[in-house]
């Protein structure tokens, strides 16, 4: 049995995503996807392509694209949902891995780790015969290819999870390394960080070139669809730094890539971002904000002051936590329009979950 979606449903997708993105659409959008439906065929023999299957390369990209292809069709898409294979498959941050860094997925999980390790000085990145014959940037060249191969269109491929580019320079110099060379070498910080800025769009690029024209869209690996390039930007690493150093160094090169992307959010991940909130929003280009808590923390439903700040500032927002709780929210705050709700069920509580897509986008 094949993927549950054709053509009309993907055009009303659409229409529905670019009345969101440009704040026409009068209610929240309401993204669930069901699990458990009846594939009509056996699971394939090949593994889920994951961060502990991305190193075996032995694996054919046509038996993982088979595989993804299975998993797709155990799934029924409700409201605005669409079948999408976003690609962390291969970790936060797999361009550390294209231009020097290592990839290890020995626990099951990708963790990066410098390769040589070079005085920052000595240091210097860009895109070169290296970099365009890397084998993760030839691997996931392929997948995609194959994807496009077998989907034609009818599932959206996320771009890989680039990382953002303060995140990828703290792989050469991990913990505190990174954050002395901030106090003491700040120009060369600054020089290396805007070399990878360049490397960084020129991997995207080449990665679109086999995505596209036969890529429904663009997404990242946040649920979102755009039918303009779209990237979720991010910085970890400023967790750890003051809004003064954030505005030196992560700001600027954030805004630059804003201009160069068609459309982009911000994943703002963590109590210690929330100060550096303020100048995020203040960036036109950056249209949105995922805002996630962080473990332990109260889930998206207990935040109304951050998402009042982010619709103040005209920005669109993707909210997690439960439906009932974050549904009260929204209706306390009457910032229901303009929010993105993306959610995953078990096919048992199928009713439930229908019963929350037809409350959510009836909004009134």
């Amino acid at each position: 049995m094949a993927i549950d979606f054709d053509t009309s449903r993907w055009a009303k997708v659409k229409g529905v995503w670019s009345k969101w993105w440009v704040g026409e659409l009068k209610r929240p959008l309401v993204a669930v996807e069901l699990v458990g439906r009846d594939p009509g065929r056996p699971e394939p023999a090949a593994p889920m392509l994951d961060q502990s299957t991305c190193a075996d390369l032995s694996i054919p990209a046509e038996a993982l694209v088979d595989r993804l292809d299975w998993e797709l069709s155990r799934r029924i898409y409700l409201g605005d949902a669409f079948p999408v294979f976003e690609m962390l498959s291969f970790g936060p941050g797999v361009l550390a891995a294209m231009i020097g860094g290592k990839l290890d997925n020995a626990t099951g999980r990708v963790w990066f780790h410098p390769g040589k390790k070079v005085p920052i000085k000595e240091m210097h990145f860009e895109y070169n015969a290296s970099v365009a014959e890397n084998v993760w940037l030839r691997r996931i060249k392929e997948l995609c290819a194959a994807m496009m191969k077998r989907w034609q269109g009818q599932v959206l491929v996320g771009m890989t999870d680039l990382g953002g580019n303060m995140d990828v320079l703290s792989t050469f110099w991990p913990g505190e390394e990174l954050l002395l060379l901030l106090c003491d070498q700040p120009e060369e910080v600054r020089r290396v960080l805007w070399e990878v800025h360049e490397v960084w769009h020129r991997v995207f690029a080449e990665i679109h070139a086999v995505l596209q024209p036969v890529n429904p869209g663009y997404t990242s690996w946040c649920w979102t669809y755009s039918d303009r390039p779209y990237y979720m930007l991010q910085c970890d690493f400023c967790y750890m730094i003051s809004p003064e150093m954030f505005g030196e160094f992560v700001l600027p090169e954030l805004a630059a890539s804003a201009r160069r992307l068609d459309r982009c959010c911000y994943h703002l991940d963590g109590k210690g971002q929330l100060p550096h909130l303020d100048a995020i929003l203040a960036e036109p280009r950056i249209g949105g904000v995922q805002w996630v808590p962080g473990a332990g923390a109260p889930d998206g439903s207990n935040w109304p002051e951050i998402y009042r700040r982010i619709f103040a500032a005209g920005k669109r927002a993707q909210i997690g936590g439960k439906l009932p709780a974050v549904y009260e929210m929204l209706k306390r705050t009457g910032i229901g329009p303009g929010v993105h709700l993306p959610r995953l069920f078990p096919m048992e509580v199928e009713r439930y979950a229908r019963e929350w897509v037809d409350k959510l986008m009836e909004w009134s």
